[in-house]
């Protein structure tokens, strides 16, 4: 094996599927990244046991300026090629594999020589068998992971709660997220897919892959198979284990009638919880109070060992009873921020039930759901 090629287009390559490389593993050769190279172009294969990335850089691509003189495949240490790819002296450097697994890397004056492992001995990644596929635009994708992905379980106690619950059902795919204290679904109607799908994907997999989704990608595949998904676009394959078990029947959380209904801007609301949370952090209980009235609506923090803050908020309307309500401002800044620059409307039935979060406008399509503090 032997090319010479652009270092930095190489560089981003190796950055993506360094995402799924793990430097603790029970099986060394995982520590490794793949190299694959052919006459169509260059392979890269990075796994652990939770996803596998592959990515592909295509021989025509002009950027990367690939010259292929022998084809071939080669395992090499990830971490340590990498570092050693980045402080090459020159724009290009070759590539070549010598006898005995040694890889020759050498760029202007600088030439290393580097142990690799035979690439016949690296796991196959798994085979796509599948009906059940799906296209989707890759910013919806995005969308739908920025939006439910920060809400799941960091907590092995319940694993399936660590992922995101995906169903595909009458035309709606539905993402929802839930820690047992809040939960975060988000619905998005999708053109004639005739498939049904049923599937719960670890959060952390779902962040890596937004992460190595590239802004050039404009639709994605989806594939299902049965204890794994693939995530295909024109130059990635992202595989991810999906997590066995039921997901909890999420539905019957979401409350349907309400005692107080508020509305506010998100900007101006989380800048003022975030005003809040600053002494409730300093304190043993990280809890800030809300309380609504015909007249007014204040936002408490109290740390008996730092200090207090109140502060009157301002908000569109409001309806309903009066109400005292607690809750872990950290979840409502994360909430907060899944909504972006829009309108809210929080909508609560009493102090010690679950409250829940929405868009004024295109309800229904994004809700969230925050369980209070109860206080004495």
């Amino acid at each position: 094996m032997k090319v010479t090629l652009h270092r930095g287009i190489f560089i981003q390559e190796l950055q993506t599927v360094q995402r799924a490389i793990s430097s603790k593993t029970t099986i060394p050769i995982l520590t490794g990244v793949k190299i694959q190279l052919s006459h169509q172009g260059l392979t890269l294969t990075g796994s652990n046991a939770d996803i596998s990335i592959e990515t592909f850089l295509s021989a025509t691509n002009e950027k990367a300026n690939m010259q292929i003189e022998q084809t071939g495949a080669i395992v090499l240490q990830a971490r340590f090629f990498g570092e050693i790819v980045r402080r090459l002296p020159e724009e290009t450097f070759t590539l070549e594999v010598i006898e005995n697994n040694q890889v020759l890397i050498t760029s202007g004056k600088a030439s290393f020589t580097v142990n690799g492992l035979d690439a016949d001995n690296y796991p196959h990644l798994p085979v796509v068998e599948t009906n059940q596929q799906l296209t989707i635009p890759v910013e919806v994708l995005n969308q739908l992971i920025s939006e439910t992905v920060f809400a799941v379980s960091q907590h092995e106690s319940r694993p399936i709660l660590t992922g995101v619950h995906m169903t595909l059902k009458n035309n709606q795919l539905v993402a929802v997220a839930t820690d047992s204290h809040r939960l975060s679904q988000r619905t998005i109607p999708l053109e004639s897919q005739s498939d049904q799908i049923d599937i719960v994907i670890p959060g952390k997999s779902l962040t890596e892959l937004s992460r190595s989704l590239a802004e050039t990608d404009e639709q994605i595949d989806i594939s299902i198979m049965e204890n794994q998904v693939l995530f295909e676009t024109e130059t990635m394959k992202f595989y991810s284990r999906l997590l066995e078990g039921t997901y909890p029947d999420t539905n019957r959380l979401i409350p349907t009638s309400f005692n107080t209904e508020i509305e506010f801007s998100v900007p101006a609301l989380l800048a003022a919880i975030e005003r809040a949370s600053l002494l409730s952090h300093e304190g043993r209980n990280n809890i800030v109070k809300l309380s609504i009235t015909d007249q007014d609506v204040i936002l408490y923090g109290n740390s008996p060992e730092v200090g207090k803050v109140e502060e009157s908020l301002s908000y569109d309307k409001v309806s309903g009873d009066p109400l005292d309500i607690s809750f872990n401002p950290d979840y409502m800044k994360a909430a907060l921020r899944a909504f972006g620059d829009t309108t809210i409307a929080i909508k609560f039935i009493s102090a010690i039930r679950p409250f829940t979060i929405e868009p004024t406008e295109g309800q229904a399509s994004f809700i969230q759901l925050i369980t209070p503090v109860r206080t004495n």
